[in-house]
């Protein structure tokens, strides 16, 4: 069989099927086939790439490296494939379902407010959003977009640059009744300072103390994942917390939370970049307007 004969595509599409379903018996239901016939054509791909794709020693499908790899070039394939096909369908009409992958604070604070516009303006588009503030591989997770704060590590990644926000020092007027407002940066050593479970570029909060920068480190007595479970725990009175002031505004404007130390803020602001894999070709009209739209509404 020549090489133009090979349905590649279709290949793919079983190949992923069974990934996704669990085994061949579920794929061979969902792509209306025998399963006998899912295993041949696995077989024969396998024979054709010269490597080994899936163990089929346990009762459960289990990928190989080769196949780990294969798999996820394949979901990007089939999704590049299927998105031709729409644009070659609709034009320069943006539409289709986003990914998008973001943090709590982010999600909750900027992003949630303007859902409702961007899918007046944009109805052909659905959105699925996951909040974490965990730093997530776009090709594994299959977003389309991250939200996330901080530069761009990665050369496979291309970032826009959403805006930039200032970080506060706040804490519960009842937890500064009971502890004391910190004037100096000795007096953060008498209280709980929450920080966050996971590794950040820059680990204990900057101040600045005249001409001299110092990094004070958080309490080991509460750590948290995520910026807004920070949040509810100052809110809670459970200590002091640093975070984005667009996190805080709501609390603060309503008395939840009070500002401390703005005598010892540096000043740091900490960009929010929209990132998205670049892969050499055009971005998909709904990406684009997708892009387009938080680049002029989200207001950091």
């Amino acid at each position: 069989m020549s090489r133009q004969d090979i349905n590649r595509s279709g290949e793919m599409e079983v190949f992923v099927r069974a990934v996704e379903l669990g085994g061949f018996s579920a794929a061979a239901t969902a792509c209306k086939m025998t399963p006998s016939a899912v295993s041949k054509l696995i077989t024969r791909l396998e024979a054709r790439l010269g490597t080994r794709l899936v163990n089929r020693s346990t009762r459960k499908l289990q990928l190989t490296p080769e196949g780990s790899a294969f798999y996820q070039r394949s979901v990007s394939i089939l999704a590049d494939i299927s998105e031709a096909e729409r644009y070659a369908s609709s034009g320069e009409r943006a539409t289709g379902p986003i990914r998008i992958n973001t943090s709590g604070s982010f999600g909750n604070h900027i992003l949630a407010p303007l859902v409702p516009q961007f899918l007046a303006e944009h109805p052909g588009i659905t959105l699925d959003i996951t909040l974490t503030d965990k730093i997530v591989d776009l090709m594994e997770e299959r977003a389309d977009v991250a939200i996330r704060a901080g530069p761009l590590k990665s050369s496979s990644l291309i970032a826009r640059k959403l805006g930039g926000a200032r970080k506060l020092i706040v804490g519960a007027p009842g937890y500064l009744a009971t502890h004391g407002v910190p004037e100096t940066i000795a007096d953060l050593e008498n209280h709980c300072r929450i920080g966050f479970s996971y590794s950040r570029a820059i680990q204990g909060w900057p101040l600045q103390d005249g001409a001299e920068a110092v990094n004070v480190p958080v309490t080991p007595g509460v750590q948290v994942s995520d910026g807004e479970a920070m949040r509810h725990l100052a809110v809670a009175g459970a200590g002091l917390a640093r975070l984005a002031d667009f996190t805080l505004r709501e609390d603060i404007t309503a008395g939840r939370l009070a500002v401390v130390m703005e005598d010892f803020n540096p000043g740091d602001i900490e960009d929010f970049y929209a990132v998205y894999l670049g892969q050499g070709g055009p971005l998909p009209a709904r990406v684009r307007a997708l892009l387009d739209f938080l680049a002029t509404h989200a207001k950091l």
